[in-house]
């Protein structure tokens, strides 16, 4: 079993319990010394601490089934994920110090595979430290606190880069883990906590015109708006920011003025679904556009909260705070976009997993509403880790 610094949180084992099972000495001096954190917000050493060293092949049922290199690799640990995602399993190699990620799957030991994660325990703490840091913008990452917009975002990525650039292999090469942390997590900084605006967020200026270009932003005028639209700051972001026209996800109606449910109903589509089906106050739920499978995004007139309205299930629940969270969830998809195809789809083909992990880790320390269980449902979560519906 391993000890643990509580003081520290940090878990290590002695040299007996090394042995037979890691020869390679910097990762013995470092299972012995430094040790591994106890606590982390990217991973997880638990089963280090409750099991001990253990080999793949101990952790599943039909062990002659795996592939020769994975038999004896050590389970450390696991990645951290959101609720409804699988975790895979950190593993160690003994003889070399290398560190990796498999799925196990118990029943068919055959499928499994493994990514490289860091080529040492040391690089992986480090990495790991330095991700978590600029999270909660700390350490070498403290500067950034109160600073935002594309400057920030700019600078984020290329300091945490650097960082892991020290820490690859002699070709260069980083696991997408660690791509994608530096290139989607610095992202958060992009907009700031609302005090111009009003609401949660301020956005920097024309930041959606740039991402999607000036033409496709629709921006509305008090003459759209519905009486029962009573919140000004939902009011004014309609009228100064806007939201895509297509957001993917997102078709806003433009051609005519911004009906309330009750009116979308009525005059548009007069008989498809039964007054008495509609949500309480109705008529204070002014319909934006369409989103995906017969669901419509409406906006709360009186306190600008932003819903998800279902039509089939005649069902209204959460979707974001409110329309500056919406439209950096909007963009925030948009630039992920971007940013795979960059790198030649590099991130969806090789690790879709891991960057939906990243993608709703980022919008949860954004906007916890669309990503955080209130009710059952999960919105942005569910999108994003269903791989078959493309969101990313």
């Amino acid at each position: 079993m391993s000890t643990i610094d509580a003081a520290v949180a940090v878990i290590t084992l002695t040299e007996d319990q090394l042995d037979p099972y890691v020869t390679h000495a910097p990762t013995r001096r470092w299972l012995t010394g430094p040790g591994l954190p106890g606590g982390s917000a990217l991973m997880t050493f638990e089963a280090l601490r409750s099991n001990g060293l253990r080999t793949v092949a101990d952790s599943t049922s039909e062990p002659d089934r795996l592939v020769a290199r994975l038999r004896e690799q050590l389970v450390i640990g696991g990645l951290s994920v959101p609720d409804g995602l699988q975790s895979e399993s950190v593993l160690l190699d003994g003889a070399t110090g290398e560190v990796s990620t498999t799925y196990v799957f118990h029943d068919r030991p055959d499928l499994m595979d493994s990514r490289p994660l860091a080529p040492s325990l040391r690089t992986l703490v480090r990495f790991a430290a330095a991700t978590e840091e600029l999270a909660d913008l700390r350490g070498q990452f403290a500067s950034y606190a109160g600073r935002f917009g594309p400057k920030a975002v700019a600078e984020a990525t290329r300091q945490l880069l650097a960082v892991f650039e020290e820490g690859t292999g002699p070709d260069g090469a980083l696991p997408p883990y660690w791509r994608m942390a530096a290139l989607i997590r610095p992202l958060a900084l992009m907009a700031g906590p609302g005090t111009r605006s009003g609401l949660a967020l301020d956005l920097p200026p024309r930041l959606l015109d740039r991402e999607f270009g000036p033409g496709r932003i629709a921006r509305f005028e008090d003459v759209d708006f519905p009486t029962t639209l009573t919140h000004q700051p939902t009011r004014r972001f309609l009228r100064e920011t806007g939201l895509p026209e297509d957001g993917f996800l997102l078709r806003l109606d433009t051609d005519v003025p911004l009906p309330t449910l009750t009116e979308y109903y009525t005059d548009e589509r007069p008989g498809d679904l039964p007054a008495d089906r509609l949500p309480d106050r109705a008529g204070h739920l002014i319909r934006l556009g369409h989103l995906v499978e017969g669901n419509s995004l409406v906006v709360d007139g009186a306190t600008g909260e932003v819903l998800n309205w279902s039509e089939p299930e005649a069902r209204l629940r959460p979707l974001n705070t409110d329309l500056s969270t919406l439209a950096f969830t909007l963009w925030l998809l948009h630039r992920e976009k971007a940013i795979d195809a960059a790198s030649d789809h590099e991130l969806t083909t090789e690790a879709y997993d891991q960057l939906a992990a990243t993608m709703i880790d980022v919008l949860r320390r954004i906007d916890p509403t669309g990503t955080v269980d209130r009710s059952g449902w999960h919105a942005w979560t569910d999108l994003l880790r269903d791989e078959t519906c493309g969101v990313l």
